[in-house]
């Protein structure tokens, strides 16, 4: 590269450099720092070094309860959501009539199922006089308290979750449309039924986007508090049942103005996170083929 293209990638790189260092690096590094210390934000910050680490992991009960909680949605809602879209994914890898149109519909509600409006929307449906008890009764069964009753309750958020398939699902479909179809048309020769075509050739083809999906989507719901916030009014209700550990950070850091506790929790929540995640790219070495790989 000639000196003077370099100075103009260098130009076009530098909007996103400065942006990543203001508005990623430095608070990433503060809010570590800010982990350390006693700071109510109307003061300046006093260093008490691991005590907030001491407190959370030992002796707060309610983190161990939106922890837990946590867990419970992220190995709930990742694995559902997964196999969704791979379902959906593989329907829609068919030569059907109107597929663009049927793509495009599948794909809309990951675009709206973040926003605010469909967290009221949901909470309206699954209201005690909503849209779902309204077909449950219509149909001779019970009416149920979804949102008043801790056994439905984390299920119900669960549902939003997985309902924003489709990011997952375009990723899927790409995958699938990238297996050539000599090695179909191959194993059709051999004798093989649809479900060990299925299980044989194309899951093994797509295992690196699996691994992919499962990596993306595993932070994403770690990171879950647009639906729960909005569906509880902040309050993981009934019974903390719905309690995720980004409303316990809010919480601390915007209601109780704990902002040092508040980044103590997030540097928490992000090393459980680096640790699944590097889990999970020990365990790929096992389960995700590459192309070129010569295993036995």
């Amino acid at each position: 590269m000639g000196g003077e293209n370099k100075w103009i990638g260098l130009a076009y790189v530098m909007p996103y450099v400065v942006g990543l260092v203001i508005f990623t690096a430095i608070p990433f590094g503060a809010s570590f720092y800010l982990s350390f210390t006693d700071y109510p934000l109307l003061r300046d910050p006093m260093w008490v070094g691991l005590a907030n680490y001491v407190e959370l992991l030992f002796n707060d009960r309610t983190f161990h309860r939106a922890l837990q909680v946590t867990l419970t949605y992220v190995f709930i809602t990742v694995p559902l959501k997964l196999a969704f879209a791979l379902l959906i994914a593989y329907v829609l890898n068919y030569k059907l009539k109107a597929i663009g149109f049927f793509r495009t519909a599948y794909y809309v509600p990951s675009i709206l199922g973040g926003s605010v409006a469909i967290a009221v929307l949901w909470r309206y449906i699954f209201a005690d006089i909503g849209l779902v008890n309204m077909v449950l009764t219509g149909l001779g069964l019970e009416a149920i308290n979804f949102f008043g009753d801790p056994r439905y309750a984390l299920f119900t958020i669960t549902l939003l979750r997985v309902w924003q398939f489709g990011s997952a699902m375009v990723i899927f479909l790409a995958a699938l449309q990238s297996i050539p179809t000599h090695v179909y048309e191959a194993a059709a020769i051999d004798g093989a039924n649809k479900a060990q075509t299925f299980f044989y050739i194309t899951l093994p083809l797509i295992t690196p986007v699996i691994f992919f999906n499962l990596i993306l989507q595993m932070v994403e719901a770690f990171q879950e508090f647009n639906g729960p916030f909005i569906i509880t009014d902040g309050t993981g209700a009934p019974l903390r049942s719905t309690y995720l550990v980004p409303l316990y950070i809010y919480d601390k850091a915007f209601r109780q103005f704990d902002m040092g506790y508040a980044s103590a929790i997030a540097w928490i929540l992000f090393a459980i996170i680096m640790v699944l995640t590097v889990i999970a790219f020990w365990s790929s070495r096992h389960w995700v083929y590459y192309a070129g790989d010569r295993r036995s």
